[in-house]
This record gives C-alpha cells, structure tokens and sequence, in this order.
C-alpha cells in the first residue's frame, strides 16, 4: 500500500475538524440537540416546514463553493455510475436506521459524550466499511 502525498492534507483536514467541532459545540449550545445528520435529515422528512435543519443541510450543499472561494480545490466526484452511488447512499440511509444514527451522531457527538452504545455502533461503522471496501476490491473485482 503507498500514500499519495499529493492528497494528504493535514492542514484543510485539521480545518474541517474544527468546523466540525463548533457546529456540534453551537448546535448543542443554541438548540441544546445532538448534531446528527440522519437526524436532522429524518426530522425534514417528518416535518418540513422551515426551521434550523434547513440552514443546516443548506450550509452543508454551499460550504464546498465557499471553499472555493477561499482558495481550495474541493475533489471531483468519483468515476463510479450515477446508478451505484444511489445504492450506495440507499445503503447508508438504511445502515443508519438500522443503526440509530450515524458517523456524525455516534462517531462525534456520542463519542465525545462517553457513549458505550455510541463506540459500539462506530467500531462496526470503521469494521463494515473496512469489509466492504476489501469485498469490493479484492473480492469483486475493483468497483
């Protein structure tokens, strides 16, 4: 295995870390509620009127344009069909059902909270994925 040191950024990742961080952190101190995505998506689905998760889930679809105008290059999509990205984010809405929430919720906010169902439900995040990447690869052929 070789590391593209082209791709490395520590710095931008350090920065999305942070950004990461005071989104939970304001979250919790203005709304007092978790900050996680598949909850905040599943609360539009239940009830979509205007409120807070709409300025979320905007700043979450504007933010890589206002990256590029601070200079970054955000990454290109990846080359895999339109057909097998809709799985794959079929997949992960049904993973965190299923899980009761996701990598923002359990991994960030519920990790940070001492969580033991939390960590359990992130190791199997890291584990299923690390399968599914070597299945994918190593198995099928190179999806």
């Amino acid at each position: 295995m070789t590391i593209n040191w082209d791709a490395f950024t520590p710095w931008t990742s350090l920065a999305g870390g942070l950004l990461i961080g005071l989104a939970v952190s304001l979250l919790l101190l203005v709304n007092g509620r978790i900050l996680g995505v598949s909850g905040i998506l599943a609360g539009l689905c239940k009830a979509p009127r205007m409120s807070w998760r709409w300025w979320f889930v905007a700043g979450v679809v504007i933010s890589p344009w206002l990256y590029t105008l601070v200079g970054g290059a955000v990454p290109q999509p990846s080359e895999q069909s339109i057909v097998g990205i809709v799985i794959a984010g079929l997949l992960v809405g049904i993973g965190t059902r299923l899980g009761s929430g996701c990598t923002s919720g359990h991994g960030v906010c519920g990790l940070a909270r001492l969580s033991t169902r939390s960590l359990v439900a992130t190791v199997l995040f890291i584990v299923t994925g690390g399968a599914t990447v070597y299945v994918l690869r190593h198995v099928v052929g190179g999806l």
